[in-house]
């Protein structure tokens, strides 16, 4: 096996985003590794990139329909929006496997076209819950609504799987569920920017927190940390991502010791990650896998969590395991104190050298291909 067809739910360049992270990086794992990829992108919201020429042998772009009359199908809208006659004409050009990434790209995966294709899904969430989870801490009415719905139409569509020859579901949580439903699920971590652990020994002079700050999920995260944590820690904190919502500039604005920035570049959010002393990344949603956790435990120092950001991951020896604002504060106040060592920076090698370095999970990937084709 030398040629891979794989469909991606948006175009995966510039890789600063959780799904587009593990698309981009699973790309560069493969070619490394002497796969010839044809690439497909559904393109909205980003330009076609021609970095990708670099690692695909070909690389073609399609329009995402957002057709108002697709939100009233009983096809999910994340799936009937990806619909493309020429994609389904691109991919029958030759007769090599099909990755489709995200159940957001399975339009055509039960289609007769594609019945003697070898067909892989990779699953970036179980996405029916994922988006019951979107539904649950969205306030505007009318998203809500769109969020539940969608839900449900994600938990009927999500039977078309058992067209797919190979289900690969990127955390230990997914695997478990998927497998109870379908065969042929074999876990397959998370590809990353991460090659080796870089963090810093010594101690840094600020509390970390850093995400997606236009995502409700780390809008609440944050909201919650400042309220119930940042606001009496007599400590310097850093709150960094893109886009944040007023709610969050709000409730920071009163703290001088909160330091809130909008918009970091990759430069500087990476040299904020490696300076920092502790990483405070709590979440309220336990779907998929985190990549800014691995983001941290790679280049960060001491990384603080709660059971939901770490549960099923394998990550939590990793980690100071917290669940209350007062525990975070404690743990925060002690960590401050203490020095991270090189034997820390050792023991994160040894562990995520075993599960989450990208040429091992391409070759696992290509392995599976090979003994099932």
């Amino acid at each position: 096996m030398n040629r891979l067809h794989i469909i991606s739910f948006n175009i995966p360049y510039p890789p600063d985003y959780g799904g587009v992270i593990d698309v981009y990086y699973k790309l560069r794992a493969l070619h490394d590794a002497g796969i010839k990829i044809i690439l497909h992108c559904f393109e909205y919201g980003r330009k076609e990139q021609i970095e990708l020429n670099e690692i695909c042998e070909a690389v073609y772009y399609y329009h995402r329909d957002f057709s108002l009359r697709d939100f009233s199908s009983l096809t999910p809208f994340i799936v009937k929006s990806r619909k493309s006659s020429a994609l389904l004409k691109n991919l029958a050009k030759d007769s090599a496997p099909i990755l489709f990434e995200g159940l957001h790209t399975c339009y055509y995966l039960s289609h007769p076209a594609l019945q003697s294709r070898f067909k892989i899904v990779r699953m970036h969430n179980v996405e029916a819950d994922y988006y019951k989870a979107l539904g649950r801490s969205e306030r505007n009415i009318m998203r809500k609504f769109y969020f539940y719905t969608e839900s449900i139409k994600l938990n009927y569509y999500e039977r078309i799987l058992k067209y797919a020859d190979l289900i690969l579901p990127i955390s230990v949580h997914d695997d478990e569920l998927l497998k109870l439903r379908y065969q042929h699920v074999y876990y397959l971590p998370a590809f990353h920017p991460n090659f080796d652990v870089q963090s810093l020994t010594g101690k840094g002079d600020y509390v970390l927190f850093h995400g997606n700050l236009s995502v409700n999920e780390n809008n609440q995260a944050a909201v919650w940390l400042t309220a119930r944590v940042f606001a009496t820690l007599n400590r310097p904190v850093i709150i960094a991502g893109s886009e944040p919502k007023s709610s969050l500039r709000n409730i920071v604005a009163p703290y001088k010791h909160i330091q809130l920035i909008a918009n970091p570049s990759q430069k500087h959010m990476a040299e904020l990650i490696r300076n920092a002393h502790i990483h405070v990344l709590p979440t309220f949603q336990s779907t998929g896998i985190k990549l800014k956790l691995l983001n941290a435990l790679f280049n960060g120092r001491f990384v603080i969590v709660n059971d939901t950001m770490v549960e099923h991951t394998g990550l939590e020896t990793l980690c100071s395991v917290c669940n209350t604002a007062e525990d975070i504060q404690l743990t925060i106040n002690k960590l401050m104190d203490i020095s991270f060592s090189s034997a820390d920076i050792e023991t994160r090698r040894t562990h995520l050298g075993r599960d989450f370095t990208n040429a091992a999970n391409a070759k696992k990937l290509i392995q599976l291909l090979e003994q099932s084709l």
